[in-house]
């Protein structure tokens, strides 16, 4: 079907009132998104994970350090800002990974799966202008879903523990409001490095019809690269891994802030992310879309 959407999008910028970045508005599919089950879901998820760990700590008792070491889930209870940033370490390791593979792999591979893509293409919606619509607000819930979960946490941990000053577990303090700033630093950077596994869905989703299959696959290497990140055989090979640097955003979490890793983190996984990106446009725009 590739060269009858061709000519269609020819025939199309040739109408009258046509306009091609008119297609497909931002807005309507945010809300066709928006109103999806799944979406729900994992608002609903997120939301409910810092409820689940305060209901875990009152029934298990105050964390405690252990073997006289003191960890960022041991401090969890010190206020409500040590709450979130242990929500954030507990999460940032594959929860807020399928969120982000759900949306940005879902995206195109669903629209095949109902046979609706080629209806969307002969609108006529250019291919380019379909993949930056659904990248954009795949991107726009993945980077919702990183936020809802430190504002829920926040709000609950104030609530549960109080306000005061982030403890840090190797000693010393931050006051809670420079506390709450890093913070959002840190989600910041959470998002960024979770780029690579939206990148690595979104391409998938253009490759494949099964949803399931891009959502799966792209959870499933970055599975892998968190298993080769801990082969310390590798060296400094690993450096070049996504996953060596996913908690490099503990450097904002100490008195004074570092940057180095969180840099090195964020180059890898932009590089990562714009290859990506181009391998799917390149691939979707010469698919030949039958579904």
């Amino acid at each position: 079907m590739s060269a009858a959407v061709d000519e269609a999008e020819k025939a199309g910028e040739t109408a009258p009132g046509y306009r091609a970045r008119h297609t497909l508005p931002l807005r309507v599919e945010a809300v066709r998104q928006l109103r999806r089950r799944r979406t729900m879901v994992v608002g609903a998820v997120l939301a409910a994970l810092p409820f689940v760990l305060i209901a875990a700590f009152a029934i298990g008792g105050q964390p405690s350090g252990r073997n006289g070491r003191v960890t960022l889930i041991d401090t969890a209870t010190a206020s409500g800002v040590n709450f979130t940033a242990t929500c954030l370490f507990v999460s940032a390791g594959f929860l807020l990974v399928v969120p982000v593979a759900l949306f940005c792999g879902d995206t195109v591979a669903s629209e095949a799966g109902w046979s609706s893509l080629r209806y969307l293409l002969a609108a006529p919606v250019p291919r380019t202008r379909l993949l930056v619509s659904k990248l954009t607000v795949a991107l726009a819930f993945s980077a919702a879903a990183m936020v809802l979960l430190p504002v829920v946490a926040l709000a609950a941990g104030t609530a549960a523990y109080g306000w005061g000053p982030l403890q840090i577990p190797t000693g010393g303090s931050l006051p809670g409001g420079t506390a709450a700033g890093r913070l959002a630093i840190v989600v910041a950077f959470v998002f960024v490095g979770q780029l690579v596994t939206a990148g690595l869905a979104f391409w998938l989703s253009t490759v494949t019809d099964a949803p399931l299959g891009a959502v799966g696959g792209a959870v499933g290497l970055t599975i892998v690269g968190n298993v080769l990140d801990a082969v310390t055989a590798l060296g400094h090979w690993r450096d070049f891994l996504p996953a060596h640097w996913q908690f490099a955003w503990a450097d904002a979490l100490q008195p004074r802030l570092e940057w180095g890793g969180m840099v090195k983190g964020t180059a890898v996984s932009v590089a990562y992310a714009l290859v990506l990106f181009a391998l799917a446009f390149r691939h979707f725009r010469g698919k030949d879309v039958v579904s």
